[in-house]
């Protein structure tokens, strides 16, 4: 689920009253995972654009040094390579998220289709999944969202500030070859709307981007032309259109949100499934790649 072309879209950031303001003062501060390539780096691009400070990770050091030259122009990035699933790596991230002044965001981007390298061959059905590949995908999808944003929550409340997890129509539809990866999309949706409720002070919104041309679609579907499918960059207004908004916690689709980049319409069929008081924000969304 990548491409290395980018479609650049500005997010505007909502920041909260507590958030400094004013010409000299620094911007708000996002968290973004796998933000290396794919839609992680144009999210990170679009936010960058508008005057977010990044604190950017991935597992790749060559791929993310070569985002973050892409990005340091135009703002103020620590890049730190590593996995999301290593503790003291998370604890590095947050560190550098408070020294920027605190997290007003958090997008969960990086994420695992089967936990192991495929090497071209098909995803495995679930009566086949190697069950160390398995534990990886729930660590990579699951746990280690989870586990991030409790380390950067106290900054978030701070800031009434966002978290965003990426999920994926596998989490609600059934794929052959995508039980592991839809179960655990599944199981951050769950997760995202409990958060919700015991959140008050933030936002949280689980967003399926939807179909998109990145490496990992390409690896599910191994020899097969995906041309077809949009960019990562196509999708970037519906975040947007969150970030501009903020409408309360809930599962949404990135193509419901695009068509209407203007406001978030009240019809929007899988919006707010669960909601909570006016608040901070978190975004949660899936089917996106890097770890």
């Amino acid at each position: 689920m990548n491409s290395t072309d980018i479609t650049h879209t500005a997010l505007s950031p909502s920041p909260s009253p507590s958030q400094p303001q004013g010409p000299s003062a620094p911007g708000p501060v996002a968290v973004v995972t796998g933000a290396s390539r794919g839609l992680g780096l144009e999210l990170a691009r679009a936010l960058a654009a508008d005057g977010w400070q990044l604190v950017i990770t991935a597992r790749n050091p060559v791929e993310l040094a070569a985002a973050e030259a892409l990005l340091r122009p135009l703002t103020t990035v620590l890049a730190l390579p590593g996995s999301v699933v290593d503790d003291d790596h998370r604890a590095e991230l947050a560190g550098a998220a408070d020294r920027l002044g605190g997290a007003a965001l958090l997008v969960n981007n990086a994420s695992t289709l089967t936990g192991y390298d495929l090497e071209g061959a098909a995803p495995p059905t679930l009566a086949g999944f190697p069950l160390p590949g398995l534990l990886e995908t729930f660590e990579v999808n699951v746990l280690a969202p989870i586990a991030l944003t409790q380390l950067l929550l106290p900054q978030l409340r701070m800031h009434g500030g966002s978290v965003i997890n990426l999920s994926s129509d596998a989490a609600v539809e059934a794929y052959a070859g995508w039980g592991g990866y839809g179960a655990s999309k599944a199981a951050l949706d769950h997760a995202s709307a409990v958060l919700a409720l015991e959140e008050a002070q933030v936002r949280v919104w689980a967003v399926d981007p939807g179909d998109m041309r990145t490496r990992m679609h390409q690896e599910a579907f191994p020899g097969e032309d995906i041309s077809d499918r949009p960019l990562p960059g196509t999708v970037v207004p519906a975040f947007r259109t969150l970030l501009r908004e903020r409408p309360a916690s809930g599962r949404y689709r990135a193509a419901d949100l695009s068509a209407v980049p203007e406001a978030v319409a009240e019809s929007v069929p899988e919006a707010l499934p669960r909601t909570v008081p006016e608040a901070g924000s978190v975004i949660a969304a899936a089917a996106s790649d890097g770890r």
